[in-house]
């Protein structure tokens, strides 16, 4: 959790706070997602997918804005 509150302030040096957070929540919602998708046997649902994409795509236009 250190590790990344302090990747967290990194990020922080070059981006506004709210993009930053935004960033910062997306990875770990979809890297979760991920997780539990590659290793806990999660079942991957077009639903699923979709959402996930939509997630990565809101983390795209809050850095382009």
């Amino acid at each position: 959790m250190v590790g990344s509150f302090g990747l967290l302030a990194l990020a922080m040096r070059s981006l506004p706070l709210g993009t930053a957070y935004v960033l910062w929540t997306g990875i770990g919602a979809v890297g979760a997602f991920l997780v539990g998708v590659m290793f806990l046997g999660e079942a991957l649902t077009p639903l699923r997918v979709i959402a996930a994409t939509l997630i990565v795509s809101g983390m795209v236009a809050m850095k382009l804005a």
